[in-house]
């Protein structure tokens, strides 16, 4: 019993864990991300995920999905666990990250209007603005990913290969895409707050603000 019950109340401590986001996944960190990701109560992993999604609601922008190095693993772990797999260990996930363990993402989602005429995503960029200040960062790189279709719920988008053909959509039309905008850990103030800014040629479109020290 009290090998079942620990895993369980750690992640419901983990769940109200905040400080910043962590800037390197020790092996202790790693398995209270994992612990996160294979809890079988749908509500410890819903309110660990919760502050790292950002509305928007200005279309087309839909939401920002913050990922974290440790909210990845969790995110590994989430799919290993509902695909029936479980078992996943420290090793398995620092190989699963990969050159990621170093990357926070930020992911906005759209939807395009039913008449859009859009043959691929807009060249839409991501900023990180700090309030106050004129001062923006740059990703080191921005993926452009189209969608075809309805959006899938609980699904990440992780192209290999490069960015996808919108051409391969076939007959379905496009409704939708995801900015993924990758930035360095060491780029960023661990406890600061950004605001997400959205925008295209030099005109801003919408932003949404994150505070990092909510997050892990």
């Amino acid at each position: 019993m009290a090998h079942t019950v620990f895993p369980l109340l750690l992640a419901l401590l983990l769940v109200g864990a905040t400080g910043r986001v962590e800037p390197a996944l020790t092996p202790r960190l790693l398995d209270e991300a994992l612990s996160v990701g294979q809890s079988r109560i749908e509500s410890v992993r819903a309110r660990f995920h919760q502050p790292y999604r950002l509305q928007i609601a200005r279309p087309p922008f839909d939401y920002v999905d913050v990922v974290t190095p440790f909210r990845r693993v969790v995110l590994l772990a989430e799919d290993r666990t509902n695909l029936g797999i479980r078992g996943f260990t420290t090793r398995e996930a620092v190989d699963a990250l990969g050159t990621q363990a170093g990357v926070v993402e930020f992911r906005v989602e759209m939807t395009f209007h039913p008449q859009n005429v859009f043959i691929g995503v807009p060249g839409y960029d991501v900023e990180l603005a700090t309030p106050g200040t004129p001062e923006r960062l740059t990703p080191k790189e921005v993926m452009r990913l189209p969608r075809f279709g309805p959006r899938i719920d609980g699904t990440q988008p992780a192209p290999a290969g490069g960015p996808p053909d919108p051409r391969r959509g076939g007959s379905l039309p496009l409704t939708g895409g995801t900015l993924v905008a990758a930035f360095p850990v060491g780029t960023l103030n661990a406890t600061g707050t950004y605001d997400v800014v959205m925008s295209e040629m030099g005109k801003e479109l919408a932003r949404a603000r994150v505070n990092l020290a909510g997050l892990r």
